[in-house]
């Protein structure tokens, strides 16, 4: 099949499948001036043949809408996508080997940066030491960031770019660092990327982005997280070039900052705690692998400050919350805000809640109260679920297994939109479906449908649009196309019809996302009528 990709004023889809709540049996699509005009069957699609710029045949493709990534650092994507990613070593000694091949390939860098390790994977099961880093960079600047972004080590170079560090809460002199002493050798690291280096980055994810089905990215920025110059180049990339579109969420309680920086909201990963991983996700009791409980970085009277300014601002408000006793400070938090705005005006105010990994009956239903988006990452419990995964480690059996509840969140009515957290872990947004599916903890799955709602409507709800993510006449043109085997009707267990091929369900149907069945390959990603992605010879 083969379109411009400057998308004409009117183009017609045929001999396909539409995966569209207007028409399950549709096979064709009209799109006009950025936006769907009609779905249908094929037969119909003849009327609309002789009156259209252009008729692209499909040729069996499934067409569905675009995924939006609803939690995405895109710079710090970019830069893993083109520098050092260690998540696939298989020890220390192996990574260490990686970083000198790394660092001699780079010696014009002011700092190197690498990321993904994690010492729970490695036989080692701990991380570099300060000396090996030294050794194995030749003395040179490296931050060197644990999988979860949480902590890191560094090399002795960049801890003598930042004075006073020892001194700052989460300095450790022999384990990874944490807290204020982490953000302050982030930010060193980060301000040795030149603005072409970040701006290479950023086209990087994007392009990455696009060639996986998504059209619209969530970008989480922050003054712990990233850069004021970061966060306005990539909105005015995304802007001036063809890509997915970004909406930009800046995690700030100066919310008048958020504003000026273009940002939806002053949310995203606003630290409630830190993470599991590193130990300082704020628990309610104590960790099974160490004797304390993490750390709490926002009280619930901070909570009900920024809701209530974000309330009455127009913005949106969010917290990162992982640990129950995190979770619990941002509930009690937004109950506050909502005695004294209202229900009502906050419940509009759709404000959201990053991770929250660790909910309870009464967090639950404290977010369906309150009308809190849960931003999650089904890709987590895919990485470190089940018994002998990490949550396993840090919590014991039991505590791990009631981590992240989709299930649950959902028959209780909580909205969701799924992300990545990329780079923590890829973009990869059929995966991440199928991780909500096939949940290591059965009770927590959900159906195929589900998920692929979360990370497509489900984004768009989260930013206060509910004429989007959907492929009906009006929303958005912003849609995938892909080579797939037959679709079916898949859902958690026998509750629910298993499977069903039968087109008189009246169901769309989506790929088969079983483990290990090979997961559909995008051809083309639209977004707002404009390619902006096609695979090659396709």
């Amino acid at each position: 099949m083969t379109e411009s990709p400057n998308t004409p004023r009117t183009v017609l889809l045929r001999g396909g499948e539409v995966h569209s709540p207007a028409d399950p049996f549709a096979t064709a699509m009209v799109v006009e001036s950025g936006h769907i005009a009609w779905v249908g069957s094929e037969g119909a699609a003849d009327s609309f043949a002789t009156g259209v710029d252009e008729v692209v045949d499909l040729d069996g493709a499934l067409v569905t809408p675009a995924f939006t990534d609803a939690h995405v650092h895109t710079t710090a994507t970019g830069l893993a996508l083109t520098g050092l990613d260690l998540s696939g070593t298989r020890g220390l000694d192996h990574a260490l080997r990686l970083l000198r091949e790394h660092a001699a390939a780079r010696p014009s860098d002011r700092a190197l940066l690498a990321q993904g390790w994690d010492a729970d994977r490695w036989p080692e099961r701990r991380a570099p030491s300060r000396a090996e880093l030294d050794e194995a960079t030749g003395g040179r600047p490296l931050y060197l960031p644990r999988i979860d972004v949480h902590s890191a080590v560094v090399t002795t170079a960049l801890l003598d770019l930042v004075p006073g560090v020892t001194d700052l809460p989460g300095y450790h002199p022999d384990a990874p660092l944490t807290g204020a002493a982490h953000h302050a050798v982030r930010a060193a690291a980060h301000g040795a990327v030149t603005p072409a280096q970040r701006t290479e980055a950023q086209r990087a994810a994007l392009a990455h982005a696009a060639s996986l089905g998504i059209g619209t990215v969530h970008e989480c920025g922050g003054p712990e997280i990233s850069s004021e110059d970061d966060f306005t180049g990539l909105l005015d990339l995304a802007r001036d070039e063809p890509g997915p579109r970004v909406v930009g969420y800046w995690a700030d309680r100066d919310i008048d900052k958020a504003r000026a920086l273009g940002a939806l909201g002053a949310a995203g990963d606003l630290f409630a705690d830190g993470s599991l991983g590193s130990h300082t996700a704020c628990l309610h009791q104590p960790y099974s692998d160490a004797p304390h409980t993490g750390t709490a970085q926002l009280t619930a009277a901070d909570i009900a400050a920024h809701v209530v300014a974000c309330t009455e601002a127009g913005l949106q408000a969010g917290f990162h919350a992982i640990g129950d006793a995190a979770v619990t400070a941002v509930t009690d938090g937004v109950r506050a805000a909502a005695d004294k705005l209202g229900l009502a005006r906050v419940r509009a105010a759709r404000h959201r809640v990053e991770h929250a990994e660790m909910l309870t009956p009464d967090t639950i239903a404290a977010f369906a109260e309150l009308g809190l988006t849960a931003s999650v990452q089904p890709a987590f419990d895919a990485a470190w679920g089940g018994d002998d995964g990490m949550y396993a480690t840090r919590l014991g059996t039991e505590r791990a297994r009631t981590l992240n509840p989709y299930a649950a969140l959902l028959r209780a009515g909580v909205p969701l939109a799924f992300g990545s957290d990329s780079p923590v872990t890829p973009l990869d947004p059929w995966g991440t479906v199928r991780a909500a599916a096939f949940h290591r903890t059965p009770g927590h799955r959900v159906s195929v449908r589900a998920a692929f709602t979360a990370h497509t409507r489900g984004g768009w709800r989260a930013v206060g649009r509910d004429d989007a993510g959907t492929l009906v006449p009006g929303a958005p043109a912003d849609y995938a196309v892909w080579n797939t085997d037959a679709l079916i009707v898949q859902a958690p267990d026998d509750r629910v019809a298993r499977w069903s091929t039968d087109p008189r369900s009246g169901t769309p149907g989506l790929p088969d996302l079983t483990p290990g069945a090979p997961l559909p390959v995008c051809l083309r990603t639209v977004v707002s009528g404009r390619t902006v992605f096609e695979r090659p010879n396709e």
